[in-house]
C-alpha cells in the first residue's frame, strides 16, 4: 500500500517537474522569436558579444545601384585611433539629425578600458584616456559646446585645437583630429527643427565664427521679433529669407571662408551655391566617418569598423514618416528651400551605401581567408601522412 502511494507521488512530481521544465523552453524560444537581437543570454551583461555581430547588421543590397564613383581610398575608412596617444574624435551635431542620441552613445554605450564619468544631474561626462586625464573626445557630452553652441566645419576646425590646448594647459601640435557628423533626409530634418523652434527652441546662442569675427546683423538679420519664435506656422518658417534651417547641413559642412562667410554680396548667388555644396560634399568624403539617421544599424557598424571600437548595445531604429501631416505642397516647397541638402544628401547616401557594401565584402574576404588558413594548418603535408600509414603498417 505504502509503495503504491509513493510510486504515485513519484510519478505526480516527475509529470509536474516536466510540465514546468517544458514552459520554461517554451518561454525562452517564444522570446528568441519576438524579441531577436535584443538580449543574449550567453553573453556578458546580456548584451551582444563580437561573436554574435553578424545577426545584428543587415546584408548589403545586392541590387543597390550606384549613382557616383567613389575609388578606394575613400570607401577605405579603417583608423588606427590612438586613444592613448594624441587622437582626439570631434563630432560634428547639425542640429535634428539624431545628434544628441549619437553624442549620448560616444559617452554612454562604448566599450572602452576606462569607460566616460556619467553621473547622474550633469550634462557633460568625463571622457580620460585610459593613461592619462585628457580628453580622446571632443562633443557636446564630454568638452560641451566649447566652440559655440552648435559649430560648423568652419568653426570647429579653426577652435578646437586652441580650446584643447587651454583646457589641458599644454601646446600641442600633433594631436590627430578624426571628425564625426551625421545627416539626415532634409525634408525630415528641415520638418524637425521647425516643431522645435514651434516650440521655443532659437540657438540664438550660436556664434556663427567666421574669418574671425561673428556676423553683423545686417549679414544675418533674425526671422523674428521678440526673446523667440514659438508658435510660428510653416508657412512663416518657410516663408523667412534669413532662416538657417535652408540648406542647414551644406553650410554646417561647408568651408564659410570660400564664399565670405555670411556676407552675400561677396560672391553671386548662385557661385556661392556651388561652392558651398562642392566644398561640403569634400569635407564629408574626407571625414574619418559620417552616418545617416535612417540607417542606424549600418552607422553603427561603419563607426565600429573605422575607430576599431564596439558598442556595448546595438543601436535602435525609429522609424517615422518623412512628412507626417504635411500636404505635398509644402513637401515641395521644402525640398526647393532645401535644394542643396537635396543633392548633398543623396551624394552622401550613395557614398554610405558604398561604403558599407565594401566594408561587410572586405570582412567576409578576410574571413574566408582565415578559414582556408586555419583548414589549411590543420592538415598534414602529404608525406607526412604517407609516413604514418607505412609505420603504423
Amino acid at each position: 500500500m505504502f509503495l503504491n502511494i509513493f510510486k504515485n507521488m513519484v510519478e505526480r512530481s516527475s509529470k509536474f517537474l516536466l510540465i514546468v521544465v517544458g514552459s520554461v523552453c517554451f518561454m525562452l524560444i517564444l522570446y528568441q522569436y519576438v524579441a531577436p537581437g535584443v538580449i543574449n543570454f550567453g553573453s556578458p551583461h546580456g548584451y551582444f558579444t563580437e561573436e554574435d555581430e553578424g545577426d545584428i547588421f543587415p546584408t548589403p543590397d545586392p541590387h543597390y545601384v550606384k549613382k557616383y564613383y567613389f575609388p578606394v581610398r575613400d570607401l577605405e575608412r579603417t583608423i588606427d585611433f590612438q586613444i592613448k596617444g594624441e587622437d582626439v574624435i570631434v563630432f560634428l551635431h547639425i542640429q535634428k539629425t539624431g545628434g544628441t542620441t549619437f553624442g549620448r552613445h560616444l559617452v554612454q554605450n562604448v566599450r572602452l578600458e576606462v569607460p566616460c564619468d556619467c553621473r547622474p544631474g550633469q550634462k557633460k561626462c568625463t571622457c580620460y584616456r585610459p593613461n592619462r586625464k585628457e580628453t580622446w573626445l571632443f562633443s557636446r557630452f564630454s568638452t560641451g559646446w566649447s566652440c559655440g553652441l552648435h559649430a560648423d566645419w568652419t568653426e570647429l576646425t579653426n577652435c578646437v585645437p586652441g580650446v584643447l590646448n587651454k583646457k589641458e594647459n599644454k601646446q600641442k601640435n600633433q594631436r590627430k583630429f578624426y571628425y564625426i557628423t551625421l545627416l539626415r533626409d532634409p525634408v525630415s530634418r528641415y520638418l524637425s527643427e521647425w516643431r522645435h523652434v514651434q516650440r521655443g527652441a532659437t540657438w540664438k546662442t550660436s556664434l556663427h565664427m567666421c574669418d574671425g569675427r561673428t556676423p553683423t546683423p545686417e549679414e544675418l538679420p533674425s526671422c523674428y521679433e521678440g526673446s523667440d519664435w514659438s508658435g510660428c506656422t510653416l508657412q512663416q518658417f518657410m516663408d523667412c529669407p534669413y532662416n538657417l534651417a535652408n540648406n542647414r547641413q551644406v553650410r554646417m559642412l561647408a568651408d564659410l571662408s570660400l564664399v565670405g562667410c555670411y556676407n552675400m554680396s561677396t560672391v553671386p548667388e548662385k557661385k556661392r551655391a556651388q561652392l558651398l555644396l562642392e566644398s561640403a560634399k569634400k569635407n564629408l568624403r574626407d571625414m574619418a566617418f559620417f552616418g545617416l539617421t535612417e540607417y542606424q544599424r549600418k552607422t553603427q557598424f561603419l563607426f565600429e569598423r573605422t575607430f576599431r571600437l564596439r558598442f556595448i548595445r546595438p543601436f535602435m531604429q525609429y522609424n517615422s514618416t518623412r512628412a507626417a501631416g504635411v500636404d505635398l505642397d509644402n513637401v515641395q516647397r521644402i525640398e526647393e528651400l532645401n535644394e542643396l541638402d537635396m543633392e548633398l544628401y543623396d551624394y552622401a547616401k550613395d557614398l554610405f551605401q558604398q561604403r558599407y557594401q565594401y566594408t561587410r565584402q572586405q570582412e567576409r574576404r578576410q574571413h574566408r581567408q582565415s578559414l582556408i588558413t586555419e583548414e589549411a594548418g590543420s592538415r598534414l603535408p602529404t608525406e607526412d601522412y604517407m609516413n604514418q600509414i607505412i609505420n603504423r603498417w
